[in-house]
């Protein structure tokens, strides 16, 4: 092979470094040896490596070169592999920890020791459990190494100790490496998740505490209610839920204003809690009212004296800036199980025994009588219109538009059930769908409600080809949970072949996912390999944590309406429409806010990062006939007045 022809075959951009070396062999006397690519026939590239040995004649000069040439591609390919596989150890911003089989550390990354304040050679050679942060069980880290003898595989969170003694949160994934069956290495890769566990720790403070008083609000005691409710049936004693409200309260507010208003709640809160016994719980549920759950009680003579205690409590002079302030108590107690049925009744009954204590006379309690109760009865009345009004077609659907505030323009509808009663005309779904909450007739009603959604979505696109609308639906979390509810879905679906799954996005409550996180969220993944979206709605209301974000593969998060109407007066639901956006874009969720009825929450919330709404500001729910008519006649400039939309981002 002559020298050009032997140059032809090299890659271009290899030929000049070719001729370089092939210069230098010939004046330096140098052995030629070099790795270069060439180009096929058949137009692949090839990496070879190319070995010669000048032959010279009698004055010296290069007459030509000995040599062979050595294909080397798979070579150069596993180099190449090991050079990213190197990139990505060193490079990377999660941290990487590798052990032996024995549990002993050989190597961590820089993101390791930017993350744990430990340099490199101060890990080498010890076991990871000297990052331990106590926060763990010893059972914890049992459960881990036993998951990944079974499964070869662990993933968690975990705190762990900083060299400066700091603790951070980790989202740890453990894999075992192993060689013809034997464990060879362990590989730890984690990322530091410790803000976001801070923001959802204040969230958390915020949608479980009343931030004036910082006792448990109205979510909280309604969790610790249940499990008190649980374990008085374990132990077969009683409970007893106190509703207690203040006399004179507005007085004070009307007379000396909120501030004063304010230190009272404080100072009485104080009081009250110490008039309780230990186990005993207090919440403020708003404005006046207070919530006592009384445990392990034998009789209903053993809550008197804590009542009494408590009637004084209230009744105590209270001085605030040297204002003597005089207010008395209302209270109405029931008794559980007496009163045998759940949290939310159990409340409702305290309640009403609270106003018969104010029309007593007040600054006294009075105990509910369990026989005025006829909630099963209307229980049944309930069932019996649910089932009426299916086999008589009598549920409708309204629709109530969601818009992106930026833009002014429609992004979806959420539908909504209506029930048609022949006799008492337009029923909302607060008139009829608490009685089956929990009832397999919630099922069927959740079905119908998918089935009208598909063929409406099917209509509109009918009627109206340019018009794209995703419709979101509520599903209870009784129809979720069911074994069969992908498989369902997909048959209502395939019922409706002309509409796009895309088009159709489920709404569930967060606390839906309580009972069974693994199995919920595998049937959200399920859903979604279908083309059908999920968003978390009424977000803040329920036990929302890191877990079930991480875990649920919901796209959009729902501000509950309650937080949203109330936070230009209420700083402890601004405080938690705050906390939602701010949790929504940590996990990189969209978030859209429910309750939107004037332009100032629309402005607020723009302010706040929030662009997508719903709510009575923008649309009532209506008939599907009138989406498109709205539509039309729907400008944004009338209802953000207050603010310039198209500069909100800028």
């Amino acid at each position: 092979m002559t020298k050009n022809e032997y140059l032809a075959s090299i890659h271009p951009d290899d030929r000049a470094n070719i001729v370089s070396d092939i210069n230098q062999c010939i004046d330096a006397a140098k052995e030629y040896n070099v790795d270069h690519r060439i180009i096929t026939k058949r137009g692949n590239v090839r990496w070879f490596n190319t070995k010669g040995t000048l032959v010279r004649d009698s004055s010296g000069s290069a007459i030509t070169m000995l040599g062979v040439s050595v294909d080397i591609t798979e070579r150069k390919l596993i180099e190449e592999k090991l050079h990213l596989s190197s990139r990505v150890f060193r490079d990377t911003h999660e941290g990487i920890i590798i052990t032996n089989a024995d549990k002993v550390i050989v190597d961590v990354n820089p993101a390791f020791c930017h993350i744990t304040g430990y340099s490199h050679d101060e890990v080498i050679g010890r076991n990871p459990s000297f990052l331990n942060s106590g926060k763990q069980t010893e059972s914890f880290y049992k459960n881990i190494w036993k998951q990944l003898s079974l499964y070869g595989h662990w993933q968690g969170e975990v705190w762990n100790c900083k060299k400066d003694g700091e603790l951070y949160a980790e989202l740890l994934n453990i894999s075992v490496l192993k060689d013809d069956n034997n464990v060879t290495f362990y590989l730890g890769i984690f990322t530091d998740i410790t803000q976001a566990k801070r923001q959802q720790e204040q969230l958390s403070r915020i949608a479980h505490y009343d931030l004036l008083t910082n006792l448990p609000n109205r979510v909280l005691l309604a969790d610790r209610l249940s499990q008190t409710m649980l374990q008085c049936r374990r132990h077969n004693n009683s409970l007893a839920v106190v509703f207690l409200d203040l006399d004179g309260f507005k007085h004070v507010n009307d007379s000396h204003g909120h501030d004063i208003g304010d230190k009272l709640l404080i100072a009485l809160s104080i009081r009250l809690k110490d008039a309780l016994r230990e186990g005993d719980s207090l919440a403020r549920i708003g404005g006046d009212e207070f919530v006592a759950v009384l445990t392990n009680l034998g009789s209903v003579a053993d809550c008197v004296p804590v009542l009494e205690r408590l009637l004084a409590a209230a009744a105590k002079p209270v001085t605030v800036n040297d204002i003597v302030l005089n207010v008395s108590a209302s209270i109405g107690v029931t008794i559980y199980p007496e009163d045998n049925l759940d949290a939310e009744q159990l409340m409702r009954h305290a309640d009403q025994a609270m106003y018969i204590a104010k029309q007593m006379g007040k600054n006294r309690y009075h105990l509910f009588d369990t026989s005025q109760g006829d909630t099963v009865k209307a229980q049944q009345t309930g069932i019996t219109l649910i089932r009426e009004a299916l086999a008589n077609d009598w549920f409708v659907l309204y629709y109530q538009p969601k818009v992106d505030m930026r833009t002014g323009s429609m992004i979806g509808v959420e539908a909504l059930i209506r029930l048609q009663h022949p006799e008492r005309g337009l029923l909302s779904p607060i008139e009829f769908l608490p009685v089956i909450e929990n009832n397999a007739l919630m099922i069927d009603v959740g079905e119908w409600v998918i089935n009208a959604a598909l063929s409406q979505i099917n209509h509109w696109q009918i009627l109206t080809p340019s018009l794209n609308i995703k419709v979101s639906v509520n599903v209870a979390a009784v129809q979720l949970q069911q074994p069969e509810f992908t498989a369902r879905l997909t048959e209502l679906l395939l019922a409706h072949p002309q509409v796009d799954a895309r088009n159709l996005e489920l709404e569930v409550l967060e606390t839906s996912a309580l009972n069974d996180v693994a199995h919920v969220s595998k049937t959200m993944q399920d859903c979604k390999a279908l083309g059908v979206e999920f968003s978390l709605d009424d977000f803040g209301t329920g036990y929302s944590s890191l877990t079930y974000l991480r875990r649920l593969p919901a796209s959009l998060i729902k501000i509950d309406q309650s937080f949203v109407r109330d936070m230009l007066e209420d700083s402890n639901d601004l405080a938690i429409v705050k906390g939602v956006i701010a949790l929504a874009k940590s996990f990189k969720r969209s978030v859209i806010a429910e309750g939107v009825e004037t332009p100032e929450h629309a402005a607020t919330l723009m302010l706040l990062g929030c662009y997508l709404a719903q709510g009575y500001g923008i649309a009532k729910p209506m008939k599907a006939e009138d989406i498109p008519i709205w539509l039309d006649e729907w400008t944004a400039d009338e209802i953000w007045a207050l603010t310039d939309l198209h500069k909100m981002d800028n």
